[in-house]
């Protein structure tokens, strides 16, 4: 049993070797391959989780230095020795898989495991073939590609030289000129690299493109949807879905734009004129990480039993880097290591209420990374993405009574500017979705053709949106920042769906938080155990694909929303 209490910096960092890794997991497959009985198997099981367990700790650890400092020669070899190596386990977890597809005591293993794994065994199955490890290695290569683009940015602003965090607080800066300037910096950030990540963008689709049709598909986009593991609804269910957001919140979207820009007094709003909420400026933090992170810690003591026990194991064993530094990737996300039962956070402070959104978004995904560890099937441990992202978005509700130590005098305007961008975020998570079915169904779209199609999306789901100030991103690039697009395909709606059931946890916490409570963490501990509907069935919340539920799930936003007076903010 390793160490649970071990310090992040003190995790051995191992780079795994082809050779050592390949002979382990053939040594592996060959142990279950002998098995004639359901008893000699769940063995050979035992003995496979626990190497995936070791194997997927080592590379996390790498995947997480290497985002610390994306310029270190080190952990940048490492990454894309991770990035050769990554497809030919891959290779190994097939053959696995087919041996317990295949095998005559299924049932009894279906029994002791639960069917659901195994449809996720057939479904993994479709999505690989050794044939196209060339391409995986590629691919690997290609996303790490432009995450060194966007992490190795240099803005010049000001007399500084800014990374793409760091340049994000004078975006929404409460005076118009600096918000311009920041804007038209970015945008010439992105003029400058727009061809390099174009190119980048082109081969990836064309790659997925070539990976699809080798695998018997008619294009990219039932793959993706494969490898995001859904098995329990598609494309067709997905565009009903958005449907329902394009007729029931792209409306109520507009009209806060307008209040917006109208008790701002701006005329004639520019895209970045919606980043600042109120003439006061938005709802700044109390204090540096150091202070948000003090405040969270009490926050998370004082919520339950549950989620004492872990914000002290997180801050105990230094498992979270929040602030923003030169090298370090962009971007904020939460990554878990199974050896360690840890999970990890990693962000990108900036002084803006984005710092108290990660530890409330990130600090959920954490929480049910720590109350679903001691799951012994690894597959049941990590929910498929939408419905992972149901414990992020509703935990940033469940903190809200909690607001007043991260903002002071400005909770309630936190609250109020939380909420709205929450219902605006869900059109631009349609454009997103929208435009990259319309990108791999059409994989021969030149550069300029997938920009135009972006654009148009974008004027249907966010007619508020101009861009007369920035040229590069009136062409219709701003996709290119969303990092998402490029490294995992089709999983941005995910957001969306999970922010829709999120609207559901918090109408009705304010109702009863007890119960409310109560059937969050139910859910959490309930991991992945589950597809997203299941999930949803289990802990009895609406489903969103089903006509008329996101209405649902919004109606009780209306009232929350006019119990605010923004005159005040």
């Amino acid at each position: 049993m390793k160490d649970t209490n071990l310090k992040f910096e003190d995790y051995p960092f191992r780079v795994p070797t082809e050779k050592r890794t390949i002979n382990k997991l053939e040594s592996l497959v060959g142990e279950l391959e002998e098995c004639g009985s359901a008893l000699t198997a769940k063995t050979a099981i035992k003995h496979w989780n626990k190497y995936m367990n070791e194997l997927g700790t080592e590379m996390n650890v790498i995947q997480v230095r290497y985002t610390l400092d994306t310029t270190n020669k080190v952990y940048k070899n490492a990454q894309e020795k991770l990035d050769e190596i990554s497809p030919l386990i891959a290779n190994y977890s097939t053959k696995y898989e087919k041996i317990l597809l295949k095998a005559k005591y299924r049932k009894e293993l279906e029994k002791l495991y639960g069917p659901y794994l195994f449809k996720m065994y057939e479904n993994s199955l479709k999505a690989f073939d050794e044939k196209i490890i060339p391409e995986l290695i590629e691919e690997n290569k290609l996303t790490s590609k432009y995450d060194e683009v966007m992490g190795g940015a240099q803005i010049p602003f000001r007399g500084e030289v800014l990374n793409l965090s760091q340049l994000g607080k004078y975006v929404s800066d409460p005076d118009r000129e600096t918000r311009k300037e920041a804007s038209i910096a970015l945008d010439n950030w992105l003029g400058e690299h727009e061809k390099e990540i174009g190119d980048i963008y082109d081969k990836l689709v064309h790659l997925r493109d070539t990976i699809a049709k080798k695998l018997g598909f008619k294009n990219f986009v039932e793959l993706g949807y494969i490898r995001m593991g859904r098995t329990d609804y598609n494309a067709k269910m997905v565009k009903g879905y958005r449907d329902q957001i394009k007729a029931d919140v792209v409306p109520l979207a507009q009209k806060l734009f307008k209040k917006q820009m109208k008790e701002l007094g701006i005329k004639n709003p520019q895209t970045y004129d919606y980043n600042l909420k109120f003439t006061s400026g938005n709802p700044k933090p109390v204090g540096d990480s150091k202070v948000l992170l003090g405040v969270a810690k009490k926050m998370y003591e004082d919520m339950s039993k549950e989620s004492n026990q872990f914000i002290n194991f997180m801050i105990d064993n230094h498992l979270l880097d929040l602030d923003a530094r030169a090298g370090k990737a962009p971007g904020g996300y939460c990554t878990y290591f199974p050896l360690y039962k840890a999970p990890f956070i990693f962000s990108n402070f900036n002084g803006t209420e984005g710092d108290v959104n990660v530890l409330c978004h990130e600090g959920g995904h954490a929480f049910q990374a720590y109350l679903s560890s001691p799951i012994k099937i690894p597959e049941y441990q990590e929910p498929t993405m939408e419905s992972a992202e149901i414990h992020s978005m509703s935990m940033e509700f469940f903190t809200w009574p909690y607001m007043e130590g991260f903002f002071g005098k400005d909770a309630d305007k936190y609250r109020y500017a939380h909420l709205t961008d929450a219902i605006e975020f869900l059109p631009y998570g349609i454009t997103i979705d929208e435009f990259q079915h319309w990108v791999y169904e059409h994989p021969n779209a030149t550069h300029d053709e997938r920009c135009a199609k972006y654009l148009e999306i974008e004027r249907a789901n966010l007619p508020n949106r101009k861009y007369d100030d920035c040229p590069i991103a009136a062409k219709g690039t701003r996709w290119m920042r969303q990092s998402h697009v490029f490294g995992s395909p089709f999983y941005y709606i995910d957001y969306t769906l999970a922010q829709v059931v999120a609207f559901q946890f918090l109408a009705e916490d304010l109702k009863n938080h007890e119960k409310a409570w109560k059937k969050y963490v139910k859910l959490c501990k309930l991991g992945g155990s589950l597809p997203f509907t299941g999930l949803l069935n289990k802990v009895h919340l609406r489903n969103p694909f089903e006509e008329g539920n996101v209405r649902k799930n919004i109606k009780p936003l209306l009232k929350v929303l006019n119990s605010f007076d923004t005159s005040k903010f």
